[in-house]
């Protein structure tokens, strides 16, 4: 991992084998990004996702990027409880395409998110209740929200989608009014919507 970092034109600090041995570097350090498995010495269950919301806690300047072999969407949720500012939830096998996980690295760190279609598409297919507003989006808004969740700018949203990018921001427009969201000087909407869309 830390070669393929080193290769994408990131500077490693530290490889670490264990979440007690990371969050004292961490602390001491203050790398841009926390780059972590799931799964962590000793036992190898849930020591990364722990170490992950403790790193939240402690020191939501970092970005955290947790990767894992498969979606726990009890997981995923209690990870983004925090919100989804400067957080990423990648399954492994993305790592082998090593420009997208360097994007996912880099929109972390820049206090954007990162998570893994298949993370998205877990956490949205869990059953709404009839009066949630998300159920009046049209399947096209859906499609955007879904992006907006994964960290996709509107232009890479356009691009994925085949839109144009005025187009995008329509759909941004509506999915804000339909979800209640006014826009305000102490909101972002963006955010919110996510949230919303990734906790409903």
């Amino acid at each position: 991992m830390a070669r393929l970092l080193t290769e994408a034109g990131f500077q490693v600090a530290a490889a670490v084998d264990d979440a007690e041995e990371l969050l004292a570097l961490v602390g001491g350090d203050r790398p841009d990004v926390a780059v972590l498995d799931i799964r962590l010495p000793p036992t190898h269950t849930d020591e990364g996702l722990r170490a992950a919301l403790t790193l939240r806690r402690r020191h939501p300047e970092i970005g955290v990027l947790v990767l894992s072999q498969y979606v726990r969407v009890s997981y995923a949720v209690e990870l983004l409880g925090g919100g989804v500012e400067g957080v990423g939830y990648l399954l492994k096998d993305r790592v082998s395409d090593l420009a997208e996980f360097a994007a996912a690295i880099r929109r972390v760190g820049s206090g954007g998110s990162a998570l893994d279609p298949v993370v998205v598409e877990q956490l949205v297919s869990r059953h709404r209740q009839p009066d949630d507003p998300l159920i009046q989006l049209t399947g096209r808004e859906r499609d955007v929200l879904r992006l907006m969740a994964e960290g996709r700018t509107n232009l890479a949203i356009a691009e994925r989608l085949a839109i144009a990018e005025r187009t995008v921001e329509k759909h941004c427009t509506n999915i804000f009014g339909k979800l209640g969201l006014e826009a305000g000087p102490h909101d972002h909407r963006r955010v919110l919507a996510v949230l919303r869309y990734l906790n409903a």
